[in-house]
């Protein structure tokens, strides 16, 4: 999937529970994250943070992206 869209995606979710303030707010985007996105999904919108690629996320985003478990490489 393309950075962009998962970026976009992020900043919905971002968006959705913005209202709760950043720091729990991030913490419900995590959590969304952690439940409902694929695990390749979760890697890669972290490689982009990691690389410096995700630009426009948005900073609930994130942090929330900066909490997530994302799996390991075997």
């Amino acid at each position: 999937m393309k950075t962009e869209k998962l970026v976009r995606m992020a900043n919905q979710i971002a968006g959705f529970f913005s209202h709760e303030g950043p720091e729990r707010g991030a913490a419900s985007v995590a959590d969304h994250l952690q439940k409902f996105w694929d695990p390749r999904m979760r890697a890669q919108i972290a490689a982009a943070v990691d690389e410096g690629r995700a630009e426009g996320l948005d900073p609930i985003a994130l942090s929330a992206v900066r909490q997530i478990t994302v799996p390991r490489a075997n």
